[in-house]
């Protein structure tokens, strides 16, 4: 069953409880488990590991969220939220770029969302805002009203994809307190005495004609996507 009160706690009207206010909320113990997750992976956002954090005993903590699973799903939406979609951009290429930096800061800074399957989202208001922002973006193109929903999961899919890639390098290298950079310098000796230039001639040619020195994969590609979505209009 979801928890749609819990997700859209937000927009429900404030209840005015008899007696005592409560010691906590369901936000702050949203904060929390964040705050953690970030420090120290998602795992370690266990609702014993909240209830220590906030003080308070581990039963407690389930009077305002019924089950970690639960709590995960509020965390997701609510990091989610923290990209503050909205028409800050004028244009529609300036809009899908705008959610292209946020998303990647997003995973940069939450690592642990690397951990969470989005194929099954938490429909909250972070799903939304996302979903309404990119079909927005992409409506005002001329697109036929079968292709916008198609071109606005297939950009959110490719950002997606290297925005992970950026979480799951920034959570490597807290794990392994090893950057990226640093473990490519470690292994120099790999292509001095076991690549075989004879075996990969491609790759061979393309490194001594520097084909490997501009690495801008990203902005390359998506330039790309988003050319083809424009002529497809045209």
């Amino acid at each position: 069953m979801e928890n749609y009160p819990l997700l859209w706690r937000g927009n429900l009207p404030a209840k005015k409880a008899a007696g005592r206010p409560p010691r906590l909320s369901v936000d702050a113990v949203v904060a929390s488990a964040i705050r953690i997750a970030d420090a120290d992976g998602l795992e370690a956002a266990s609702m014993a590991r909240v209830a220590t954090d906030l003080r308070v005993a581990t039963m407690t903590l389930y009077t305002y969220v019924p089950s970690r699973s639960v709590l995960v799903d509020l965390m997701v939406d609510q990091v989610l939220l923290t990209r503050r979609l909205g028409a800050d951009a004028a244009g529609w290429r300036e809009r899908v770029a705008v959610f292209a930096a946020r998303t990647r800061e997003m995973f940069v800074a939450h690592p642990w969302l690397t951990e969470v399957s989005l194929v099954r989202p938490p429909l909250g208001p972070g799903t939304m805002a996302e979903r309404e922002y990119m079909i927005a973006t992409l409506s005002g193109l001329g697109l036929p009203v079968g292709e916008i929903n198609r071109a606005a999961i297939t950009v959110t899919a490719y950002v997606y994809a290297f925005a992970r890639e950026a979480g799951e390098d920034a959570r490597l290298s807290r794990v392994s307190g090893q950057s990226t950079e640093s473990w490519w310098s470690e292994r120099g000796e790999f292509w001095e005495k076991w690549f075989d230039v004879e075996a990969y001639p491609a790759m061979t040619a393309l490194w001594n004609a520097g084909g490997f020195e501009d690495q801008a994969a990203f902005d390359y590609g998506l330039a790309l996507l988003l050319d083809g979505i424009e002529r497809s209009v045209e």
